[in-house]
């Protein structure tokens, strides 16, 4: 099962996106259902992508292989967790937008005392990496290991996904790569984003 994962996360970004939905994510004590997802090409293809204007020390990760954590700082205050597609060398991540915690709810609850609902835990790629404790040094950890961090849907692909405009990028705005199980109460609502003075990207 995690060898079909691992295959399906170096194929086109946009069908690892997919292939993500329903699958576990583990870390720090707590295991979230991912329910909500973004794709992310690379250089020269999505102006919203990190990868855009080519390899950075911040990006560097994203050029692969497939199957590593690509964890960013973002407004000063967040962190976001991507999983790197994609064949090596070429630049490709999903972000992690939003899930249900299925393992650890103590620790996810006292990690985000201001979420009213268990379903608000990991609302939001922010939120997320706050329920799981994801901060900087989970940058590069490799997903797919011995344990797997990340594991395929244990009761297979959801029966229903949609699709629709990624949220809060800059540049290719209608691009139909955010991916949700359909009606899940923990996937995050829909902003397009509005500049305001110097522009700010939220996607990897």
């Amino acid at each position: 099962m995690t060898a079909d994962l691992a295959t399906a996360l170096a194929g086109p970004v946009d069908v690892a996106a997919r292939a993500l939905l329903g699958c576990t994510l583990t870390a720090g004590g707590v295991t979230v259902r991912l329910t909500e997802v973004e794709a992310y090409s690379g250089t020269g293809e999505d102006p919203a992508s990190h990868a855009h204007r080519g390899r950075t020390p911040r990006n560097a990760i994203m050029f692969g292989p497939a199957g590593y954590a690509y964890v960013y700082f973002t407004y000063g205050m967040h962190y976001c967790v991507n999983v790197v597609t994609g064949v090596d060398g070429v630049a490709s991540a999903v972000l992690l937008r939003a899930g249900e915690v299925v393992d650890g709810l103590p620790a996810a609850r006292a990690r985000r005392p201001a979420a009213r609902t268990d379903a608000e835990l990991a609302r939001g790629p922010a939120r997320l990496c706050a329920a799981l404790g994801i901060e900087r040094s989970f940058y590069g950890t490799y997903l797919l290991g011995d344990p797997p961090l990340l594991r395929p849907p244990a009761a297979g692909a959801p029966a229903a996904v949609s699709a629709g405009p990624r949220v809060g990028v800059t540049g290719a705005h209608d691009v139909p790569w955010r991916f949700w199980v359909t009606g899940d109460p923990t996937v995050s609502a829909y902003r397009r984003h509005v500049p305001k003075g110097a522009a700010a990207r939220t996607g990897p």
